[in-house]
């Protein structure tokens, strides 16, 4: 499996290289991005009293989607 993952990863970086899209930049705004959501999502979730292992993955769901919202990236 772990080959296979890495084939795709190689594909996605000719991809942007194609598309003159620097790979490694794009994958730092997007784990900023995913930083910037879940810890938001953890923050809601603390204010109602809940907390995200105990929640559905639709109760998550709807979290990040407002997340998401929240933060302009919707």
């Amino acid at each position: 499996m772990e080959h296979e993952i890495g084939d795709i990863l190689t594909a996605v970086v000719e991809l942007a290289r194609f598309l003159n899209v620097d790979a490694e930049s794009a994958l730092q705004k997007a784990n900023d991005r995913f930083v910037r959501r879940f810890t938001l999502m953890e923050k809601k979730a603390l204010e109602r009293g809940l907390k995200l292992q105990d929640m559905s993955l639709e109760d998550m769901e709807a979290l990040w989607q407002e997340a998401k919202r929240d933060l302009g990236e919707a």
